[in-house]
């Protein structure tokens, strides 16, 4: 099974909306690693301020938050593999992106649809 960041990459389109439609058995089983990484509150802050910029350093990141560096790098592998995030490496420094295409299919299952 391909990992969750190479089919938040690859992937075109979303899912399907929670409310309209069952989500499928392999849906669920690329999604729910999102949602169990952004459970997590230092990772909900983390893939917020990375959402919020094109790009953000790892180092200004780490000064952000009231834990050390390894638990910080920890965290923003969780998002990583989860497919959320993307990191370049540059130097001695790990810049980080957020994966637009990952939020956007989180954002569609969880579209609320008006029902008559």
């Amino acid at each position: 099974m391909p990992s969750n960041a190479a089919v938040a990459e690859t992937s075109a389109t979303p899912c399907c909306a929670l409310a309209t439609s069952a989500v499928t058995e392999l849906d669920a089983a690329l999604i729910a690693p999102m949602f169990k990484a952004l459970g997590d509150p230092v990772r909900l802050r983390l893939a917020s301020l990375i959402a919020s910029q094109p790009e953000v350093c790892v180092c200004d990141l780490t000064g952000e938050f009231a834990l050390g560096a390894p638990t910080i790098s920890h965290h923003l592998r969780v998002l990583r593999e989860a497919g959320l995030v993307r990191s370049v490496r540059r130097g001695t420094w790990v810049y980080y992106s957020i994966r637009h295409e990952a939020l956007a299919t989180l954002a569609s299952l969880l579209r609320v649809t008006e029902q008559v």
